[in-house]
């Protein structure tokens, strides 16, 4: 029992040191996008990394069985991956280095509150759009 609780406690230890590290990276990805330096094609990689990764709106939603994590356990992991391997090495360590201050400063809901107003913005002015498209014909 002793020997299953340790093994138990070293793995818990290790989830949440590799999910300090991939919340620590989706936001340093996001501050690289908004970094000139970094190439184009990489910054709206980034961006669109970040902005999923931030989104409380998934692509599968949680409540379906096993799929439902899916893309939070490999999709956005995959995607932060890929973008900070094409980040310049200077702006990957100097963002890495801003998002571990920003991580350890208070947080407040203002951000969690303008990303979801921002997706029920952007589905309202799809919904807009399609009733005017559908309306024209």
């Amino acid at each position: 029992s002793g020997a299953w609780r340790a093994v138990f406690v070293k793995l818990t230890a290790r989830v949440r040191e590799w999910s300090r590290r991939t919340t620590r990276d989706v936001i340093a990805v996001y501050l690289a996008a908004r970094d000139p330096r970094t190439p184009g094609h990489v910054r709206l990689a980034a961006l669109v990394v970040a902005a999923y990764a931030l989104s409380p709106i998934d692509l599968i939603p949680d409540f379906i069985p096993v799929l439902g994590y899916l893309d939070d356990a490999l999709l956005v992991p995959l995607g932060i991956w890929l973008v900070v391997r094409a980040i310049p090495p200077e702006v990957l360590r100097e963002s890495r280095s801003k998002a571990a201050t920003v991580l350890g400063a208070p947080r407040g809901r203002g951000a969690a509150v303008a990303v979801v107003a921002l997706w029920v913005l952007g589905a309202v002015a799809v919904g807009v759009w399609l009733f005017r498209a559908a309306s024209r014909s």
